[in-house]
């Protein structure tokens, strides 16, 4: 089994030594026995917060109800195989998706508040903290102190990750840390830590030591900053360079305004200058005028027609008289009718003593036929 020594216990002058192994991702130690001669041989130097490898057999005593283990052999972790375990957990959580891009979150314009989780007291806290608060002075924090690296790191980080998680008026999380060696980073390549990271709700940021350190959590944040003042400029706007874009946004929008407002000042100039507009009642004196022409024109035409047709009456009417029976009789012809209102036209068709009619120009007759 593999650990991280939280405590190594040497008496002086006795054989057996006693360590404290501690797994990194989960708040669980034992108690491990083994012989100098052992710890000598496989890890002279080890020191605490080392990552060691384990062979050992179990001992539990049932009086006490305790569980430790004896050791047989225990060889330290090299910086070697450090990275290689690194590196397959790295390929581990890529092929499962934790690295992907389309999962990431986005992060607020202007969180409401920022949560940071950082060592008490640090540089990366007071960079985070100071910078944020430089380019938006009423940013707001929520800081949980946690041991950033040693045995302790991992779970103290996960709980604090959980309790900001929670937190509905956290909008990020960041995760910030200076700078250190490989062995000081390790908590931040944690499978629990970057599943936890994963998992969480609210997007996380992490900032871990300088731009060239890459822990694997870097890889599961929903955005990676290079250095902890990074963290802060990527996080909040800037309140200057904001008000500064909002001031040329409304000069911009005031001139294009202003130029609508100009064109359609134009168009109206325009508009009006035209005669109709101009001068209203031309359109009104024009029409006057062409309806006196045209009354003009249809009186001209109606007499013109009617004269003709007078004339044309005239001649009719003179025509008429002249073909008119009264016209014959005014040249002393007369008509001679019998009581019935036949014309005689023919002495045979009377006979003595009939009374006949005689029409003349004049009037009309009554006469008896004597003969």
């Amino acid at each position: 089994m593999d650990g991280q020594i939280a405590q190594i216990s040497r008496r002086p002058g006795a054989s057996t030594v006693f360590l404290t192994l501690r797994d990194p991702s989960a708040d669980l130690s034992l108690t491990v026995t083994t012989n100098r001669d052992v710890l000598d041989s496989g890890a002279p130097n080890l020191a605490d917060g080392a990552r060691v490898v384990v062979h050992a057999k179990p001992d539990f005593f049932p009086a006490r109800g305790t569980l430790s283990l004896r050791a047989d052999e225990i060889r330290q972790v090299g910086i070697g195989e450090l990275l290689a375990r690194i590196e397959h957990l790295k390929k581990l959580l890529r092929a499962e998706g934790l690295f992907d891009r389309a999962r990431k979150r986005p992060l607020p314009f202007l969180p409401r508040r920022i949560g940071l989780i950082t060592g008490r007291a640090s540089a990366a806290e007071r960079d985070v903290r100071d910078n944020a608060r430089r380019r938006w002075p009423a940013i707001d924090f929520r800081i949980v102190n946690v041991a950033v690296q040693g045995p302790g790191a991992v779970p103290q980080i996960l709980d604090a990750l959980a309790v900001l998680d929670a937190d509905d008026s956290v909008d990020v999380i960041v995760l910030a840390r200076g700078g250190g060696s490989v062995e000081d980073l390790l908590p931040f390549s944690d499978e629990a830590l970057c599943r936890a990271v994963f998992a969480c709700r609210t997007p996380v940021v992490s900032a871990i030591g300088h731009e060239t350190d890459v822990p694997l959590v870097d890889y599961v944040a929903d955005l990676r900053a290079s250095t902890p003042t990074d963290a802060a400029k990527r996080i909040v706007p800037d309140l200057a360079e904001e008000v500064r874009l909002i001031g040329g946004a409304r000069q911009q929008l005031r001139r294009r305004v202003t130029q609508l407002l100009d064109r359609e000042q134009q168009r109206l100039d325009a508009i009006r200058s035209r005669p109709v507009l101009a001068r209203p009642e031309a359109m009104v004196d024009q029409r006057e005028t062409e309806v006196r022409a045209l009354r003009e024109r249809g009186t001209r035409c109606l007499s013109h027609r009617l004269d003709r047709a007078g004339g044309e009456l005239e001649h009719t009417l003179a025509r008429l008289r002249a073909l008119s029976p009264a016209a014959t009789l005014q040249r002393g012809y007369a008509i001679v009718q019998r009581p019935d209102g036949a014309v005689v036209r023919s002495p045979d068709e009377v006979g003595a003593g009939d009374r006949l009619r005689v029409r003349l120009a004049g009037g009309e007759l009554t006469a008896t036929v004597e003969g």
